[in-house]
């Protein structure tokens, strides 16, 4: 379910003025979630080149194989009209690209996308020796991270797609089940309630929670086990969720888990209660660090507290130590923090929030304290 074609023409125009104002000539796009934002295609880059050649001052032309140019039809990429410029197997597609940019003028500066196959960025090199090559994010990150209404819309309902798996999670959690059959179930129940995959399924339970990114393992769950489930994926729209909450299976084994997990849930609130307009990303992690530092876990929160969220399940903005951006209104990310004890436990709760004019929205909701479940 692509964007309106309004929005899409909106975004090529902006994309095209900063282009210009970063001192680019050029940027080069391969099927990425970049593609999707400024096309509203989507897909995976392959051997065979399909590159979106937008010019700063110029007509924007997609560069497609033959045998993929079929796949366009019904896409908004057509109705846009942008040039197609398709080429067949025994073609040198990246001569293809480096006319359509000299048709433009000199191309000293081109910006390629942030996660375009080496091979294509080096066959480029070679098609444009005299072009220097950036990263598209300069521009298209800054783009990406301030969302529409129709964006944060999205973002809504795939929060809410999420939170309906979490609600059922008492259905799959049991005592005596792997973490791979509970793993299996989710991902199933993820689909099930509005998303079109599900992008990941971390069941850590017990000692296994102490790896943020643990996955899951053939680990038997057993009564008194704490267990971290971090999950998410696309919805039709292509935007993504990404919640976790922390459950126990009957009353935490380990004496120290109620007064930790107390100590997390406060540093979550005070994170998502510092996010306004004209906060730095850095002062959220930092108010989500001091009462997980205060009580004396502070080596035990390893990573950032959050990361930007849209068409990508982890883009700027990064919530951070030494990221100095001004949020604003818009602006989505997640806010979690986490207390990892090797070889005990871990605990993690995770929200999707939104920038709003005056502070901040959630987007996830369903209940932060530690859910202990029957057994």
């Amino acid at each position: 379910m692509p964007a309106p074609l309004d929005t899409l023409t909106a975004r090529l125009a902006r994309t095209r003025d900063a282009t210009r104002v970063a001192g680019l000539d050029a940027l080069l796009i391969t099927p990425s979630p970049d593609l999707r934002y400024l096309l509203g295609v989507g897909g995976e880059s392959h051997e065979r080149l399909t590159c979106l050649v937008l010019p700063a001052d110029g007509d924007p032309v997609l560069v497609v194989p033959a045998l993929e140019r079929p796949g366009l039809d019904g896409t908004p990429a057509l109705e846009l009209g942008l040039e197609i410029a398709e080429w067949t197997d025994e073609a040198d597609p990246y001569a293809l690209v480096a006319a359509a940019l000299r048709r433009s003028g000199s191309v000293a500066r081109a910006a390629v996308g942030d996660t375009m196959p080496a091979a294509h960025v080096l066959a480029l090199r070679d098609a444009l020796p005299a072009c220097r090559q950036e990263l598209a994010s300069t521009v298209l990150a800054q783009l990406r991270m301030r969302k529409d209404s129709a964006e944060i819309a999205a973002l809504t309902a795939a929060g809410q797609a999420i939170d309906r798996v979490h609600a059922r999670m008492g259905e799959w959690l049991r005592v005596g089940r792997t973490e791979a059959q509970v793993g299996a179930d989710v991902a199933a129940a993820i689909v099930a309630e509005g998303h079109t995959a599900a992008a990941f399924v971390i069941v850590g339970s017990g000692p296994n929670g102490a790896s943020p990114h643990h996955a899951v393992s053939n680990r038997v769950l057993e009564p008194g086990d704490v267990v971290v489930v971090d999950i998410g994926g696309p919805t039709s729209e292509g935007y993504f969720s990404d919640c976790t909450r922390t459950y126990s299976l009957g009353e935490p084994a380990g004496p120290d888990v109620v007064a930790g997990y107390s100590v997390l849930q406060a540093a979550q609130d005070a994170a998502v209660a510092a996010v306004a307009p004209g906060v730095t990303a850095e002062q959220v992690d930092a108010a989500a660090r001091v009462p997980i530092t205060d009580a004396g876990f502070g080596a035990r929160f390893i990573h950032r507290t959050g990361h930007g969220i849209g068409l990508d399940v982890h883009e700027q903005p990064y919530i951070v130590a030494g990221n100095h951006l001004l949020l604003e209104a818009g602006m989505a990310f997640s806010v979690e923090p986490g207390i990892y004890l090797p070889g005990r436990w871990g605990a993690r709760i995770e929200d999707i929030v939104v920038v709003s004019d005056s502070g901040v929205t959630r987007l996830n909701h369903r209940p932060r304290e530690l859910a202990v479940l029957p057994v």
